[in-house]
């Protein structure tokens, strides 16, 4: 058997409305928090997408952002460079040359696929986003305007104190501490060939010498004493009659 329900309240005439008043005259007591943009900036988080900023130097034109994007809206262009060989008897090597790198931003979702994929980091969000335009056309950035971007890409934030060193900063610092030993090495055996030179040419002392002193002659290595003697003065006359 079904449990019979429970008797409704009745609503006394206007309760709804005295209810809205309340939150009207709550909100009415509280600080204002609208911003008066553009007098006031906002202050955007670090990791805010505004525009994408490219840096140029890190890019090896892979192609990976252009085939990534789901609006098609990255449009680069390349040629291919010989480069002689680093060493002798090497072969020479082929690279791609980056001649155009542009972004349709009147397209772009911000989805950010583009920067995720990018293996080089060579793309980065700026939470910059004051660059709307009066013409379409000119919502497409170049390379240079890309890269005039880069000026506003927040640092990134520091590592925790328990997280591992980046491998590139490891082989850096590996390749640093390596090429220092090298050079402590090769400074300690040039101080040591000086010192060597040095001794060699100083001269080295006799082994067995002489000293003349008044006539007589000392053999320092056996140190016996021979020469002439003096010559004795002649006898006064005077003390023999005496």
């Amino acid at each position: 058997m079904a449990e019979p329900l429970p008797p409704t309240r009745s609503r006394i005439p206007g309760s709804g409305l005295a209810k809205g008043l309340a939150v009207t005259l709550r909100t009415m007591t509280k600080k204002t928090v609208t911003a008066q943009y553009p007098d006031a900036q906002p202050e955007l988080p670090p990791r805010s997408r505004g525009v994408i900023g490219l840096f140029e130097e890190n890019c090896t034109v892979c192609m990976l952002c252009a085939r990534e994007c789901p609006d098609w809206c990255i449009y680069i262009d390349s040629h291919k460079e010989t480069v002689p060989p680093t060493a002798p008897g090497g072969r020479e090597r082929s690279r791609n040359v980056l001649d155009r790198f542009a972004i349709d931003f009147s397209l772009c979702m911000y989805c950010g696929i583009c920067i995720e994929v990018c293996p080089f980091d060579a793309l980065f969000w700026s939470p910059e986003f004051e660059y709307a335009e009066t013409d379409i056309h000119e919502l497409t950035h170049e390379r240079d305007k890309l890269r005039e971007w880069m000026w506003t890409v927040p640092a990134p934030p520091a590592l925790d104190p328990g997280a591992e060193e980046p491998k590139e900063l490891a082989a850096a610092r590996k390749t640093a501490d390596k090429l220092a030993a090298e050079a402590a090495t090769a400074a300690e055996a040039a101080e040591l060939a000086a010192r060597t030179a040095e001794q060699a040419a100083q001269p080295e002392p006799p082994a067995g010498g002489t000293t003349t002193t008044s006539g007589t002659t000392t053999d320092e290595t056996t140190g016996t004493t021979s020469g002439t003697p003096e010559p004795s003065k002649p006898s006064d006359p005077q003390d023999g009659a005496s």
